[in-house]
């Protein structure tokens, strides 16, 4: 763990990153900012709630690498990745505990999309006892209409704006993050680079240059790409 990590809280931000992108980015710089924490980035192995990647563990987490570089405070994560079967966020989570203890405060970053999903997750109502969670919330994302009932119970009374508030217990909160986040999709993202379409600006330099290089996702390689060509929004 990093000495630099805000006292009494440790960040943790989970994903397939098929690829890492802007949005991702975005939600992780927000949480760093708003928390004056470090973000841990944990490339999924395995990810049990959606079909294959479309690159390898490997290269995901390698673009991963490249995109947080030069950025301060993110960090990259290889335990998921490190463990055999599914990367269940539960699994991760109870080992975290045993490593870190059930005092420290921890948090798992999710975007809202994510969230709203909780209750399909292994041993979700569990996660809530191991950990607070950091809802990033993105245009077209409004959680309190999106909310199932079950979901809306299962936080009420947790969520909270100030992420001071996520110090005082080890877990249990919810924080929501309020921040001009981008709307980038990963699906759209894979989607255009297979099709031709200009992508490479939806993705840090270094990221698109690994896809373009390695031929992922369909990608024609770098004498292919125009990195000047406009993106229109997704």
């Amino acid at each position: 763990m990093s000495p630099r990590d805000a006292p009494g809280l440790r960040v943790f931000y989970g994903g397939t990153f098929d690829p890492i992108h802007e949005g991702h980015m975005a939600i992780a710089r927000a949480a760093r900012d708003a928390c004056d924490a470090a973000i841990h980035l944990l490339p999924a192995a395995d990810p049990p709630h959606r079909s294959a990647p479309g690159a390898a563990a490997v290269d995901r987490a390698a673009m991963v690498g490249l995109a947080i570089l030069d950025e301060p405070r993110l960090m990259l994560d290889l335990r998921e990745m490190e463990r055999d079967g599914p990367s269940w966020t539960v699994e991760t989570l109870r080992l975290l505990r045993e490593e870190l203890g059930p005092e420290l405060p921890l948090a798992w970053l999710v975007g809202a999309d994510s969230f709203l999903g909780l209750p399909t997750w292994k041993s979700w109502r569990e996660l809530l006892d191991l950990v607070h969670f950091i809802v990033a919330d993105r245009p077209g994302s409004p959680l309190d209409v999106d909310l199932t009932p079950e979901l809306d119970s299962a936080v009420a009374g947790r969520w909270t704006t100030n992420c001071a508030d996520l110090c005082d217990d080890p877990a249990g909160r919810v924080l929501l993050l309020h921040q001009p986040l981008q709307p980038q999709s990963a699906t759209e993202l894979r989607h255009r680079i297979a099709a031709g379409q200009p992508w490479r600006d939806l993705v840090p330099p270094d990221v698109a240059d690994y896809i373009a290089e390695h031929g992922l996702y369909g990608a024609a390689g770098p004498a292919a790409v125009i990195r000047s060509q406009p993106v229109p929004p997704l």
